[in-house]
């Protein structure tokens, strides 16, 4: 998600950045708050109203940066890697690298972002006491803050996936059964059950209520409902793909080029005849780097005569390569975590195969054909968030 976000800093190799949907969510909150503290302190002025509100709506989205920090920094404690931390449309999300390996580890991950919350309610809450009536102004935000974060615990520990409760009574299923997949099947058909209810629950508040309250629990509820149905999708494909290694599914039709080729020739020859867009360069059967059309389209089109693919690709030194026997659940991982489509698959210097995405959901899609694996909806998409993601509805 990150790709599609605007970057701001970087906390202990964590990057945060704000999707552009929160810009959206951030004015309608803001507007929202500042009509309500409208009607109830009618006394203040219209520059107050809007600095509460600006600031309630802020310090809101940075205790939400605050929850999703915690889940990272306790799996970074745990030797998990942390890819980033995102907010987004319906609160922030937080990319972790690989699934926990025990349940122990699970239920700490998950259960230190209602701790924070629950710490932050704590402190706004004493804020709001220290400070009394004067200022008021002060005494509102704090205490808005401190009900908002309060909201938050409650709500994340609703026991339904991918929810921090979800997560945590997955752990205690899992601990239970023994069986990760069995406890996100359980954990994930609590959370779509959840988002179902959210969803009329939405549908009823909007009709009956306020369109707006009724609009914002059913885009809820429809969001957590997908989450915990891709979850289902995720954990079938790691069950489905664990045991098998790189050789067992890589492509062993390689489309190689040379380095002397210029790119006019590739795209005229290569290119164009097969439709492609990746290749490996090769001498002989040494590998020597790989170029897509990201390279060729780097260079002006009037300079593709004069340019030589070995001039443009990328390096052998500079490519994550993977060796024959590597776990395949790993070169997914290696997929995601460094955002590449392909990676070719080397014993020494010899190249021997290659594994694309596309390649792997052919893989999955046989197995399905042949009744190897449960029907699923399986799709790019899906694949690419194979890795684990802690959300804050």
């Amino acid at each position: 998600m990150i790709g599609q976000s605007v970057k701001l800093k970087t906390f202990r190799g964590i990057d945060v950045g704000i999707h552009y949907s929160w810009f959206i969510v951030c004015v309608l909150i803001t507007f929202s708050l500042t009509a309500r503290f409208t009607s109830e302190y009618p006394h203040w002025t219209l520059a107050e109203h809007y600095m509460v509100g600006i600031a309630t709506s802020l310090l809101f989205f940075v205790s939400i940066l605050v929850h999703e920090l915690a889940h990272g920094f306790v799996a970074l404690a745990k030797g998990i890697s942390v890819r980033s931390v995102t907010l987004f449309l319906f609160g922030g999300v937080a990319q972790i690298g690989r699934r926990p390996n025990r349940p122990l580890t699970e239920l700490q991950i998950a259960i230190a972002g209602p701790i924070a919350s629950a710490v932050l309610a704590v402190g706004f809450g004493t804020v709001e006491y220290l400070v009394g009536d004067q200022p008021e102004q002060l005494a509102v935000l704090a205490g808005s803050l401190a009900l908002i974060n309060l909201m938050l615990t409650a709500f994340n520990l609703v026991p339904g996936f991918p929810l921090d409760g979800g997560r945590i009574f997955r752990a205690a299923l899992w601990y239970i059964t023994g069986s990760l997949t069995k406890a996100t099947r359980i954990a994930a058909g609590t959370g779509q059950a959840i988002g179902y209810a959210l969803i009329f629950l939405g549908i009823w508040t909007g009709f009956s209520l306020d369109w707006f309250s009724g609009l914002w629990l059913a885009l809820i509820g429809w969001f957590l409902m997908n989450a915990a149905q891709e979850s289902v999708v995720q954990v079938s494909v790691r069950s489905t793909l664990s045991g098998l290694v790189a050789e067992d599914v890589m492509s062993r039709d390689r489309p190689s080029v040379s380095g002397r080729i210029n790119l006019a020739e590739l795209v005229q020859d290569y290119v164009l005849r097969t439709g492609r867009r990746c290749f490996t360069v090769t001498d002989g059967n040494r590998l020597e780097g790989l170029v897509t059309l990201h390279h060729i389209k780097a260079v002006p089109q009037k300079r593709w005569a004069q340019v030589s693919v070995g001039e443009v690709m990328t390096p052998m030194w500079q490519l994550r390569v993977v060796g024959p026997e590597k776990p395949l659940l790993d070169v997914l991982r290696l997929l995601e975590c460094q955002d590449i489509n392909q990676v070719p698959v080397v014993a020494g210097e010899r190249l021997v195969g290659m594994i694309t995405r596309d390649h792997l959901l052919r893989v999955l899609a046989a197995k399905i054909e042949m009744g190897l694996v449960d029907k699923l909806k399986l799709d790019a998409p899906g694949l690419s968030k194979l890795p684990q993601a802690s959300s804050t509805a």
